[in-house]
């Protein structure tokens, strides 16, 4: 019975080092919530210098992961398991899951440096008065071409790309809101249509489209048109900037008609465990010199005002990525159309890429 005691207080004592040096192990490998930043990201979307600064500076450990879409963003936030501290939806999702409860209400005392966000920026409809947002990175959905085979005025006009000479030539993004906001943009209509007229009429157009459809894809887009084996492309902005770098043919065009307007947003979900760590990684990023470097690095334009001043003027004069108000005017933000014209917009989209097949 004594050697039975003694095995068990023996296995007991075991189990409790374990576990204590569980404990001691993952508080100093930054694993435990007062010392480590969760992030959740967009793929290459901050340059990775800024969160070794951040860690420097500050002491704390960030966790970065990302995602490759809004829909899976919220998917995984809306079924827990992982407590992000910070992650970085696009407008129409910021709307979405600050109606499901799904952010904190941020405390603007704690983020003195969001006096840099241009005033134009900010207030805008997915989130009034940012009461759980703020602006990251923005721009414009919009038309690449190569110009030893095609000239701006070919593509001034989303309406153009139905010409025949394009038979087979245009990759698409692949977005149902992007490719579905086409044909509605094309017709005179919002980009946030929920007349059933107005939706079945571009997707009828839309049809006439497709045999014009090299392809309907994501990534891919850059890697083609880069090379030279495609030479016209509807893209985003940002993706456009990396384009034009690295092939001296290309030119990004914001069609006539107007276009989407995008802003992707820093935000708090309500179940983070790290919100002392939440803010201070936002006020970091705010700081015009940070802004400046990640805008560099990622391509997107920075609504950042501070950061503007410290850019090459090459780069904020660019209408082509900082285009003007009047152009402003003529644009959309994705506004969220609730389950049943999304599904709506989804299924047409599905039936046009079949089609397109």
């Amino acid at each position: 019975m004594k050697k039975l005691r003694a095995l068990f207080i023996g296995i007991v004592s075991i189990i409790l080092i374990l576990l204590l040096g569980s404990y001691e192990l993952n508080k100093s490998t930054g694993q435990s919530g007062d010392k480590v930043l969760n992030i959740y990201n967009w793929g290459d979307y901050i340059d990775p210098t800024l969160i070794t600064k951040f860690e420097k500076e500050t002491g704390y450990k960030v966790n970065y992961e990302t995602f490759d879409s809004n829909e899976a963003m919220y998917t995984k936030i809306q079924q827990g398991g992982t407590d992000y501290d910070i992650t970085v939806p696009s407008d129409y999702m910021v709307e979405k899951m600050r109606k499901a409860h799904m952010l904190t209400r941020l405390d603007k005392s704690k983020l003195p440096n969001l006096k840099y966000i241009g005033k134009s920026y900010l207030n805008k409809s997915f989130d009034p008065n940012n009461s759980y947002s703020v602006p990251y990175f923005w721009g414009t959905l919009g038309i690449v071409y190569n110009d030893k085979y095609y000239k701006e005025s070919d593509v001034d006009t989303w309406g153009k790309l139905w010409s025949s000479k394009f038979h087979d030539q245009i990759m698409f993004i692949d977005g149902a809101r992007e490719f579905m906001g086409i044909g509605l943009s094309s017709l005179g209509y919002s980009l946030n249509s929920t007349n059933a007229q107005h939706v079945e009429q571009a997707y009828k157009k839309l049809k006439k489209l497709t045999p014009n459809a090299k392809a309907i894809v994501s990534d891919e887009i850059k890697m083609y048109m880069i090379n030279g084996e495609s030479n016209i492309a509807v893209t985003y902005s940002g993706e456009a900037v990396d384009m034009l770098a690295k092939n001296k043919h290309l030119h990004y065009v914001i069609p006539k008609e107007g276009t989407n307007l995008w802003f992707d947003n820093i935000v708090i979900p309500k179940n983070a465990k790290n919100k002392k760590g939440a803010y201070a990684f936002i006020n970091f990023m705010l700081r015009p010199e940070n802004a400046a470097k990640n805008a560099e690095y990622v391509g997107y334009s920075t609504p950042n005002e501070g950061a503007l001043k410290l850019l090459p003027k090459s780069v904020t004069a660019d209408k082509q990525f900082y285009p003007t108000k009047k152009q402003l005017q003529t644009m959309e933000v994705y506004k969220n159309l609730g389950t049943k014209w999304l599904e709506k917009y989804n299924d047409l989209f599905l039936e046009l890429k079949m089609y397109h097949k």
